[in-house]
């Protein structure tokens, strides 16, 4: 069931996608609303899982932050840059001034990690912890910007907490915590290209690797009951989930299977044309277009893929590899006793296989690579393809 905030505005301005063209495309693009919010009318609670940053109020920043609540003035609307918060919904009573917002539900992870406070969780957290402090003549005023449909989570993350600090990624590979996945890559070509501290001037941040690794978390993404769905939009969540399971026996075994997932990533993003070509060539297209497909560019110089730097005609949103990329976790086992995860076949050929019908599943489920990398059946669908196709030469083999 979906967490319902509801509060009292003093002023509400809305701001809607350019790109929408009819009330059909509502769910399609996003909206932005300004709100403008007593402090005290601010309700507690609202979550903060979508934040990469964890509120930390005994530094300077935050201490400066909480005497900017407490004092006397009311400019604060003005200074501060608010609050952010990405949601499902939004409707207005013009009546009683007050906002409804749909935050999803908050027991699903693809709900807590899509929605809930995305950026200004310091200023949230000094102005519920100290607005009874406010005296009491005086009506103190934040700015909160909530903005719905949010397609890409990550990329509006990213472009939001652009605050000057170390990142909870950085403070963590200071304590040699990515020695394994160094030590897994080492002979790798790209084993130099990966950035690991903090605007270092390498083209893969660690964070990529991390997401890989996340697509085929068995453990916590054993079936086809649910979907990896957080290692494409979820970047928070990802790291998370590695600083918690990084020393397990199932993330140790699994980190030496980086270059496995590096290579199938990379032969999926520069063979994806031929697939989608393949089948469409099956269905009696005589000339396929894969460059005329939205969030696909048809490079003339050509253009490289993402780790591997090998050379492909088309620069292909991650929007739809990853949903075809996190399919092949079907293939992955992990035995207990020994602690080491084994392919039940080389992904790589299973690709090779059945790759036109994971194409044609993908494109023709979703015209649009930010929703289909958010779209839990396709990765459900497109998993039941692999593993169908697994069982399918198990059977061959017994005979």
């Amino acid at each position: 069931m979906g967490t319902q905030l509801k509060f009292k505005v003093n002023a509400l301005r809305t701001l809607t996608s350019p790109y929408k063209r009819s009330e059909k495309e509502e769910t399609t693009f996003e909206t932005i609303y300004y709100l403008l919010v007593n402090m005290k009318e601010l309700p507690e609670n609202i979550p903060l899982d979508v934040n990469p940053r964890v509120p930390k109020m005994g530094t300077n920043v935050a201490k400066r932050l909480i005497n900017a609540v407490v004092e006397p003035e009311t400019d604060f609307y003005i200074n501060n840059r608010g609050i952010v918060i990405s949601a499902k919904s939004l409707s207005f009573n013009s009546t009683e001034s007050e906002v409804t917002i749909d935050i999803g539900n908050q027991d699903d992870e693809n709900d807590r990690y899509n929605f809930g406070i995305l950026d200004g969780g310091h200023t949230y957290t000094a102005i519920i912890q100290n607005r009874d402090r406010i005296p009491q003549d005086i009506e103190k005023y934040v700015r909160i910007e909530v903005i719905t449909n949010v397609i890409n989570i990550t990329r509006l993350s990213d472009a939001r907490n652009t605050s000057v600090q170390v990142s909870d990624i950085a403070l963590f590979n200071l304590e040699d915590s990515f020695e394994d996945i160094r030590e897994a890559i080492k002979n790798e070509s790209y084993a130099s290209s990966i950035a690991y501290k903090d605007n270092e001037n390498k083209p893969i941040n660690i964070s990529e690797l991390l997401r890989l690794m996340y697509a085929f978390d068995i453990q916590k993404y054993p079936d086809d009951k649910a979907a990896p769905i957080q290692s494409y939009s979820g970047k928070a969540q990802v790291f998370k989930r590695y600083k918690n399971a990084y020393n397990s026996s199932f993330y140790k075994s699994l980190t030496k299977q980086l270059p496995v997932l590096i290579n199938l990533y990379d032969l999926i993003e520069r063979d994806l044309s031929s697939k989608y070509n393949e089948y469409k060539k099956n269905l009696g297209v005589t000339v396929p277009r894969f460059g005329n497909v939205k969030g696909v560019e048809n490079v003339e110089k050509g253009t490289q893929t993402n780790f591997l730097q090998k050379k492909t005609t088309y620069a292909i949103s991650s929007g739809y590899i990853y949903p075809i990329f996190g399919a092949f976790r079907a293939l992955l086992k992990f035995n207990e006793v020994t602690g080491e995860v084994s392919w039940l076949f080389d992904p790589l050929e299973i690709w090779e296989e059945v790759g036109a019908s994971i194409a044609q599943n993908t494109f023709e489920s979703k015209n649009n690579p930010q929703l289909a990398g958010k779209d839990k059946q396709l990765w459900l669908t497109n998993y039941r393809i692999v593993e169908t196709q697994s069982l399918r030469k198990l059977l061959n083999k017994q005979r």
